[in-house]
């Protein structure tokens, strides 16, 4: 176990592989262990790194709300504990905005940016999300809120494949038996950072190749969002896997893994 005391926290964090450092940054309620199936093939070519973010997991939960320069504040205190000048960083979710505010504040930092399923600024809709995200974790049991966060992040394509239902249901019942559940403040805390995120006008000043990832049908966080970054950052492309919703990387895993090793090499 590897905690490292920085910006004012406890934050977990594990390394794995070799290689140039590639640090992973996981999305809202997910611990940095849910990198695990993108890991395995990643930290063949890479040094991994995967952290359980402020509010979850291992590392501290501190009161109050959260915001996405702050959380991108303990990965770069994190990477000065590690001695990691420079680094790949690729955030899935909430991961992307702070990966976009290690970018915009922290560049030197940053060597290639990968940002899945981002937004540079939340609608009013991605607000309600959000907000009813909280309204659920506060009246749900474990099975019901992992239910919602399913009905979420995956696409109709992925619901209607055999089996899947089932599976599904069983990863429910395993909420139930969760020995680290993310707490409500934990929950709140990083909402309150991914409702106010908003950095549109920034995104022309991020210098560093990047590559704009998601699915094109997803619920939460819609496709225009993707490609509105796109158009903005000035290095940047873009891919969106057809039929695909939030969960696309694990959607499209036999091609997603390789896809993003490849243009990190390129």
């Amino acid at each position: 176990m590897s905690i490292a005391k920085v910006n004012g926290i406890d934050m977990y964090y594990e390394r794995h592989g070799s290689g140039y450092p590639l640090l992973m940054i996981m999305g809202i309620t997910a611990r940095g262990s849910v990198w695990e199936d993108h890991l395995v093939y990643w930290s063949q070519f890479f040094e991994c790194i995967i952290v359980d973010n402020r509010g979850v997991g291992l590392s501290s939960v501190p009161d109050g709300e959260y915001t996405s320069l702050e959380m991108a504040q303990d990965y770069a205190a994190l990477l000065d504990e590690l001695n990691i000048d420079r680094c790949h960083v690729i955030g899935c979710s909430m991961g992307s905005i702070i990966g976009q505010q290690l970018a915009i504040h922290f560049p030197d930092k940053v060597n290639k940016l990968i940002l899945m399923c981002p937004w540079a600024y939340c609608d009013q809709r991605t607000k309600s999300i959000f907000e009813v995200m909280v309204h659920c974790k506060t009246h749900f049991n474990p099975a019901e809120f992992s239910h919602f966060i399913q009905t979420l992040i995956y696409s109709n394509e992925t619901w209607a494949k055999p089996g899947k239902v089932d599976e599904f249901t069983a990863d429910q019942q395993d909420a139930l038996t969760d020995d680290l559940p993310q707490s409500l403040q934990g929950l709140k805390g990083q909402a309150a950072a991914c409702i106010h995120h908003s950095v549109l006008e920034d995104l022309a000043h991020i210098p560093h190749p990047t590559l704009i990832i998601g699915g094109k049908d997803d619920a939460f966080i819609p496709a225009w969002m993707a490609e509105e970054m796109a158009t903005t950052i000035p290095n940047a492309d873009i891919h969106l896997y057809p039929k695909s919703g939030h969960a696309f990387h694990w959607e499209n895993i036999e091609d997603f893994n390789p896809r993003v090793a490849e243009w990190l090499n390129r």
